[in-house]
């Protein structure tokens, strides 16, 4: 049986949508069909650029046209919660941009929508798509590097526009909304549990430059990170077991054409173990596609944002009263903000 590809629209223009476009144009079962923007100059430039039917000058009339069926949300992360729930509630399917939302309380508003409206929404961390992660956790499951004793990730890189997004704290900028999240994300599908405790420590000008911070999962497991916006590039990761280490020199972007790993023991030389390259946004838009034509599950539901934003509140209470603190993930019936 045919069925009628899905439609794309996506809402804003910010600059991960030059990378998600090509992405999106490669998925089977789905064609991009339109782009909105507040300024309806900029939508009519980005569709010319990349071809795309139809345009919108606002976003209220893309959602309102019943003309798309699935949505991408690349917009500030203070607009994730309130325009995911609008797309919802019109009927849409989301993906939107990590992190989902400005707190656990908003991703939980995000999750309950999704749920009423019979909906699916998932949060865009392409990285876990890529099959290096596969290919870590199966053989972090054989043993191979004995049992999973901490964690050490980081993402930082130098931000030399003083007016961007990610500097601004009304829009939820920062270090770790914008690149620590990342650390923070990475060390829950490492493990595959939920920290009981964390703590932070940040340096805070207008909005928080740089943080490290530090989680407690269960069975013992320790893990650490690091985020700047006011350092030299890096990106970096390792997973240290009883009886050897995963090194990772490039966790966020492992490779299109070819990926792998380090594994280091101690006295022995280091071996590159190799895994399948792929377009991590590509293999992300795809499942998104496939988990709404009921084709596959999406790998990770909602309540894996919901979780992750519960981490990220609580590093954000640590490093702004000096205590640890441990997340809370909300339910329906909790009206409070997750700390």
């Amino acid at each position: 049986m045919s069925h009628k590809p899905l439609r794309w629209g996506i809402l804003g223009t910010a600059s991960i949508t030059e990378t998600m476009i090509p992405a999106i144009t490669r998925c089977q079962n789905s064609t991009l069909y339109a782009i909105a923007s507040r300024t309806g100059e900029k939508a009519e430039a980005w569709a010319k650029r990349y071809n795309i039917p139809k345009v919108y000058s606002s976003y209220e009339s893309l959602l309102s046209s019943g003309e798309v069926d699935l949505m991408y949300i690349p917009l500030p992360n203070s607009l994730h919660a309130e325009w995911t729930v609008r797309a919802l509630t019109a009927g849409l399917d989301v993906l939107c941009e990590k992190p989902i939302a400005m707190n656990a309380r908003e991703a939980q508003n995000i999750a309950e929508a999704a749920n009423k409206n019979g909906r699916l929404v998932v949060e865009a961390f392409m990285y876990r798509h890529h099959p290096v992660y596969d290919h870590i956790r199966e053989f972090i499951a054989q043993g191979k590097i004995g049992r999973l004793k901490s964690i050490h990730c980081e993402f930082s890189f130098f931000l030399d526009e003083p007016d961007s997004i990610v500097a601004d704290a009304d829009l939820g900028g920062g270090a770790l909304m914008d690149v620590g999240c990342y650390c923070v994300n990475f060390c829950r599908l490492i493990t595959g549990k939920e920290p009981r405790q964390v703590s932070a420590f940040s340096v805070i000008r207008g909005v928080d430059q740089s943080m490290s911070g530090n989680m407690e999962f269960p069975d013992g497991v320790l893990a650490t990170f690091s985020t700047s916006l006011e350092s030299a590039e890096r990106h970096w990761a390792e997973i240290h077991g009883e009886a050897g280490t995963i090194v990772l020199d490039k966790p966020w972007h492992p490779g299109n054409e070819q990926a792998g790993f380090t594994l280091q023991r101690h006295g022995m030389a280091d071996r590159f173990i190799s895994a399948p390259g792929g377009d991590a946004y590509h293999l992300q838009a795809q499942n998104f596609v496939d988990a709404v034509m009921g084709k596959t599950p999406a790998r990770w539901p909602v309540s894996d944002a919901v979780a992750n934003m519960a981490v990220l509140d609580a590093l954000t209470f640590s490093s702004t009263n000096r205590l640890v603190s441990t997340p809370h993930i909300p339910t329906s019936s909790d009206s409070s903000t997750s700390q």
